[in-house]
């Protein structure tokens, strides 16, 4: 293998050439040679500046050959020469700057990132029939390009940012290819940082490009990238996520909210948390607003389009951060969300009991047709959230009983198809609503005594009631030897 230094004048004269002449098949084998010997870090790091400095005149040169072709010779030998050469072209500068802050700081100064970026537009302004895949080489390589430049590189990051956000980016990540989507949102990724966040809360394009990397979520879920963007970004602007979630499709928001549940699932760690107070107290106030969408469930077929599915998705939310998480228990005192999902409740138990719909108790667990249903275990999740709202909150419990609801959650003590688990969220909501309470102790203590509690739905499900000391307790059912 020759030494490094003899690689670096090897090209250095052969890179003049590709410059000085018209294209070939030729200049094709010396840019690939070039890209391997990228590879090797000894290379990359003794490479001389002039060996840069053509590399960005090949590019440039291939800029205007491109730009003057017209479309049938785009399609023609030439054209697709020329598209080859442009994605070896990118390949190298990619592997020129990898883990090489020398090249990374070089190439911006020579100013690759202007040459690459106006290369990049122009592709993306190509209509081309049938296109070959080199076309489709040269956008991912020049997007990854772009990525490495900036990895470990603040100066390059915000070069890229300044040039190319937002008009490239709303390109780029609703792209038809998957590749290159997914290699623009890396590269947001690595150019984003709290700043740059807060600059896009008070612009309408750059709220757009944020849009659009939820809608990337939704198209490719496995895409770690558009993930970390929300995740580590965005979710940490609650003033942001607010103004996606408003213009967010239903299908785009059931997408967010399950990014959010998954970041609640997570192992907690003594950091930052994900999700602020701020962001929590939104949802549960669009939960209270919009919550009466999911009653359209009960006519019929639901639409894929519909805020039913926001609300359905929001309501398994709010269960998760009031599961005795303690930064979300504030929530308690939330003005209205006991009151509404009371409320709401009483609605879907009503609609369940006047005729057959999705809200009604069913027996039959073999039909799991329904299973994939929006409206399967919402009533379960009701009477949860009511449960988790009432824990250790006498004001709650005693609000409970002031709207009827303890009756209610008692006549949910059943065995319900539709509803998985119902009847243990029944049990732990009626627990919590008793606990140190002797109002709402006599409530169940009278129901009992005119028959109107359910008592035999208690016994089903193996507990009695129990008064003991003026206290109205659950005991389990001691079954016989």
């Amino acid at each position: 293998m020759a030494a490094p230094a003899e690689n670096v004048m090897d090209f250095s004269v052969k890179l003049n050439e590709v410059n000085n002449e018209d294209f070939d098949n030729r200049h094709l084998y010396i840019l690939q040679s070039l890209t391997k010997a990228f590879r090797e870090p000894e290379f990359r790091c003794c490479v001389e500046k002039d060996v840069l400095r053509t590399m960005m005149e090949v590019l440039s040169k291939l800029f205007e050959e491109i730009r003057v072709l017209s479309q049938q010779e785009l399609a023609s030998d030439l054209g697709c020469l020329c598209l080859h050469l442009t994605a070896e072209c990118f390949r190298s500068q990619r592997n020129a700057c990898v883990q090489c802050s020398r090249n990374q700081t070089l190439m911006r100064d020579l100013g690759f990132i202007k040459v690459s970026l106006s290369h990049l537009t122009m592709l993306l302004k190509l209509q081309l029939e049938n296109a070959d895949r080199q076309f489709e080489a040269a956008l991912r390589c020049g997007v990854q390009f772009l990525g490495n430049l900036a990895v470990g590189n603040q100066t390059c990051k915000d070069d890229i940012w300044m040039d190319s956000f937002p008009h490239l980016f709303l390109e780029l990540l609703d792209h038809g290819d998957e590749k290159t989507a997914a290699y623009s949102a890396m590269v947001l990724y690595t150019c984003l940082d709290p700043n740059k966040v807060e600059d896009m809360v008070s612009h309408q394009e750059h709220q757009d490009v944020a849009r659009k990397v939820i809608a990337l979520c939704q198209k490719q879920p496995d895409l770690d990238w558009a993930v970390l963007i929300v995740t580590q970004h965005f979710l940490k602007s609650p003033e942001l996520t607010e103004k996606m979630f408003a213009e967010l499709s239903c299908p785009e928001r059931v997408t967010l909210l399950e990014l959010i549940a998954a970041q609640l699932g997570a192992p907690e760690e003594p950091q930052e948390p994900v999700i602020l107070p701020r962001l929590a107290e939104f949802l549960a106030t669009y939960f209270v607003d919009h919550c009466k969408a999911v009653l359209e469930l009960a006519s019929g077929p639901f639409p894929a389009d519909t805020d039913a599915l926001t609300i359905t998705r929001l309501l398994d939310v709010l269960c998760e951060m009031t599961s005795d998480r303690k930064p979300f228990m504030f929530l308690q005192d939330h003005p209205t969300l006991l009151s509404s999902t009371v409320e709401l409740l009483k609605e879907v138990h009503f609609l369940g009991k006047a005729g057959h719909s999705v809200f009604s108790t069913m027996q039959d667990f073999s039909a799991a047709s329904s299973a994939s249903h929006p409206a399967v275990s919402f009533k379960a999740h009701l009477v949860r959230l009511v449960g988790n709202l009432c824990h250790v909150n006498v004001e709650n419990q005693n609000k409970v009983r002031e709207l009827d609801g303890i009756p209610l959650i008692l006549d949910n003590c059943c065995i319900d198809s539709n509803n998985p688990f119902i009847s243990q969220w029944a049990v732990f909501a009626i627990r919590v609503l008793l606990e140190n309470n002797r109002e709402n102790q006599a409530v169940v203590q009278a129901l009992e005594r005119r028959g109107v509690a359910n008592d035999s739905a208690l016994r089903d499900m193996g507990f009695r009631l129990e008064e003991r000391d003026g206290r109205l307790l659950l005991k389990p059912i001691r079954k016989e030897p």
